[in-house]
């Protein structure tokens, strides 16, 4: 895996936009305004150049979404363009019903699936996947693991309380540290000793030292539970390229649950 950009400082960079965008400009900030143009339903080239295709279509983002058409990307039409981003990562208050780590993480992961998160621009890659994975990108850098975890930091900051186990986007490593703290449940205990709660992640399993795939557990039923998970698509692959909800069995499965 590529060395990781410590703090997520280019994801951050995402929600600002500096001086506004018009025609005939270049670079990283158009190439932003262009993806979340394709992520609202306006389709155009991601190329960073500001060129009258990508001015059509800030205009008409601008007139579908009542704002001024001007064609010039301004706070005004930015703040829109991400506002889905912004709606994710409102902080949610810890109140009565909402009061354990299980049941904020379950909370945080419907928020996000509500925004619609999903790659843009290639594999692995757009704004979505570079706030999870901490301004990350790319073909290496699958980001189911690094969506679980940002759903888990935010339900810990709720709640003031410190992270379980260590973050990781590595499916492996999540598993390994879970293993040392006395939280890695196997998919027996998990539905024989009804041990699986909302909140939990799951890890898909392909060998007793190697998992392929993590996500949320937000419910438990009998024989199944339902999960929302980042990196997957309708047919459950873990090189999708969404955030969806799913129902999964417990067979090759392992759980992190949470005390």
């Amino acid at each position: 895996m590529p060395a990781l950009r410590v703090g997520g400082e280019e994801a951050m960079n995402d929600l600002i936009l500096g001086n506004p965008l018009k025609l005939s400009d270049r670079g990283d900030k158009v190439k932003l305004v262009q993806e979340w143009l394709c992520l609202r339903g306006v389709l155009v080239k991601i190329d960073g150049d500001f060129g009258p295709a990508t001015d059509a279509a800030v205009r008409r983002f601008q007139h579908s979404n009542g704002l001024l058409v001007d064609g010039l990307v301004g706070n005004n039409t930015f703040t829109e363009l991400i506002r889905p981003m912004a709606r994710a990562m409102a902080p949610i208050q810890a109140v009565p019903g909402l009061t354990s780590l299980g049941s904020l993480v379950t909370a945080y992961a419907q928020q996000h699936l509500e925004q619609g998160p999903r790659e843009v621009g290639g594999q692995n890659r757009g704004p979505w996947v570079r706030l999870y994975m901490e301004g990350n990108e790319g073909d290496a850098w699958a980001w189911c693991a690094g969506f679980a975890m940002y759903i888990m930091k935010q339900a810990c900051r709720s709640l003031s309380l410190p992270l379980p186990i260590q973050p990781s986007f590595s499916c492996d490593e999540l598993a390994r540290r879970a293993d040392k703290a006395g939280l890695l449940v196997s998919e027996i205990a998990a539905q024989k000793l009804g041990m699986l709660k909302r909140g939990s992640l799951f890890l898909v399993r392909r060998s007793a030292t190697d998992w392929v795939h993590t996500g949320i557990v937000t419910e438990v039923g009998e024989g199944s539970f339902e999960t929302i998970e980042g990196n997957t698509n309708d047919e459950g692959s873990r090189e999708g390229y969404e955030v969806c909800a799913r129902v999964r069995g417990f067979k090759d499965m392992d759980f992190i649950i949470w005390r």
